[in-house]
């Protein structure tokens, strides 16, 4: 009962951590306690950096076929429209917001990982386990009540909120909970005033609004609410959905055959540190905040993608397991980028207070009439703009010239590598294969050659998540870069 990598958790984060180790060739397993996957909307959106990605692996096509495509934000407050971003201008190949319930995200990940061997073990609750210094041991309790104990060589956390790997390795969990109660409605719904390819934020006096198109006539509200005093947020009736729609919403809408309602608090927290020797802690079990920009999901997701590059060429001795040190540093920079920004966006959307208010309608008004604020907003909400501008695997780079390191590198979307791979590769962008091909023979290995007629003397080497590595114009400064990562090499006979 051993495997290199056992995943704790399968909804579509731990799915895709399987997904993407499975491609490169390691072996995994996944368990997950629920006897079954969801059968609800959940988290209801993949942005346009998260298709990027899978774009490499499943493809994104299976997954577009199945959503539905949101276009733009409204801001309204009152009968006013505040401002309108459309995602149309984001400089990637799926401007728009993918609309499509957790439930079908999970059932066409586990389809995927089902294509490359790997079936998900549900019903199977990891109770115990234990790290020592060159592996992991774990008891799986199956669902006929037997143990099972399996080893690994590493184990990755996707069991979210309440994570049991986190809890076991003693991660702090730091952070707050939202006072408010909040409700969540899917429904069907009538007279929505925009196309149904836009969402809509209502900045009203008694607080939030949203409105989620999921498939045309069909859409999640959500809005905040005074707190309950109970324990548990009350699930809300249709009744008092319509309540909320008829208070801060635009005249003439009505929600009818809801499909599912439930109450909720918003918690921001997160761990200081992804990384416990040979434990890792990804999506909800690192971080959770507020759904304010539909981020949770899709940050959990481009955690496990950007981890899954980094422990494939480390299990296959490919690189130094000091690589695995950058998951840590990057991914908890990332995750407190969008707790801020989840925070501040629940704040602006919750005021109470008349004067702040109308300070915030009126410079919104402002703002969102700025092209490069819409814009900014747009790659924000989108996640391109995500990036390691300090991080620890950023190398040389040639200043002022359009790129940054720890920045998407947008030419390495148009002709990725994807599929089933044996190891990842790191892309190296140069005007001739002379010049690619000048790497010494252990570090070639690990670079694919893409040759740009355009590019002249310069050489950009991007990572095999898509992120560029360094920017040079001396194929040594690639050599030193790749040599930081990649084991040592044994002396010349």
């Amino acid at each position: 009962m051993h495997t290199q990598v056992l995943i704790v958790g399968a909804g579509p984060v731990g799915l895709t951590m399987a997904a993407e180790l499975a491609r490169y060739g390691v072996s995994v397993r996944i368990v997950d306690k629920a006897p079954q996957r969801t059968d609800k909307s959940k988290a209801l959106v993949l942005w346009s950096r998260t298709l990027e990605l899978l774009e490499r692996g499943p493809g994104s096509a299976r997954f577009i076929a199945a959503g539905f495509k949101a276009q733009a934000v409204n801001f309204i407050a009152g009968d006013k429209l505040i401002g309108r971003v459309d995602m149309g201008a984001v400089d990637t190949p799926f401007p728009f917001g993918l609309m499509i319930p957790q439930a079908d995200t999970e059932r066409l990940l586990e389809e995927y990982l089902a294509e490359l061997g790997v079936t998900v073990e549900r019903g199977v609750e990891v109770t115990d386990f234990s790290c020592e210094l060159d592996g992991v041991t774990a008891t799986l309790l199956q669902s006929d009540g037997s143990d099972d104990l399996v080893s690994a060589e590493w184990l990755i956390g996707c069991d979210g909120a309440h994570s049991l790997v986190r809890h076991t390795v003693g991660a702090p969990f730091t952070g707050e909970t939202m006072p408010s109660d909040w409700m969540l409605a899917d429904v069907h719904m009538r007279g929505y005033p925009c196309p149904d390819s836009e969402a809509s934020v209502y900045w009203h006096k008694d607080g939030a609004f949203v409105i989620f198109p999921i498939s045309p006539g069909r859409y999640r509200l959500i809005a905040d609410l005074p707190p309950s005093g109970e324990a548990h947020p009350p699930t809300p009736t249709l009744e008092q959905v319509q309540a909320v729609i008829q208070r801060r919403g635009p005249p003439g809408m009505t929600a009818h055959d809801p499909i599912w309602l439930a109450g909720f608090r918003i918690n921001g927290r997160k761990v200081s540190n992804y990384r416990w020797g040979r434990a890792f802690l990804v999506g909800d079990a690192a971080h959770v905040h507020s759904p304010a920009g539909g981020q949770g999901m899709n940050t959990g997701m481009q955690d496990a993608f950007n981890l899954a590059w980094k422990l494939a060429l480390v299990v296959g001795g490919e690189c130094r397991e000091t690589l695995l040190d950058s998951y840590s540093l990057e991914r908890s920079f990332v995750g407190d980028q969008v707790l801020k920004s989840a925070q501040r966006l629940t704040v602006v959307g919750t005021l109470k207070n008349p004067v702040a208010r109308t300070v915030r309608n009126a410079v919104g008004h402002v703002m969102l009439g700025l092209a490069s604020v819409k814009h900014a907003f747009a790659d924000t909400m989108t996640q391109v703009s995500v990036g390691y501008p300090a991080g620890p695997l950023n190398g040389v780079e040639i200043h002022g010239d359009g790129y940054t390191a720890g920045e998407r590198y947008r030419p390495a979307l148009e002709g990725a590598p994807s599929g089933i791979r044996a190891t990842p590769h790191f892309q190296l962008f140069a005007s001739s294969d002379i010049i690619a091909n000048a790497l010494p023979a252990p570090l070639a290995r690990l670079v694919e050659s893409r040759i740009g007629p355009d590019l002249g003397d310069r050489l950009y080497l991007v990572r095999p998540d898509g992120y560029l590595a360094c920017s040079t114009r001396c194929i040594d400064d690639v050599s030193a870069y790749l040599n930081q990562i990649a084991p040592p090499q044994a002396p010349a006979a």
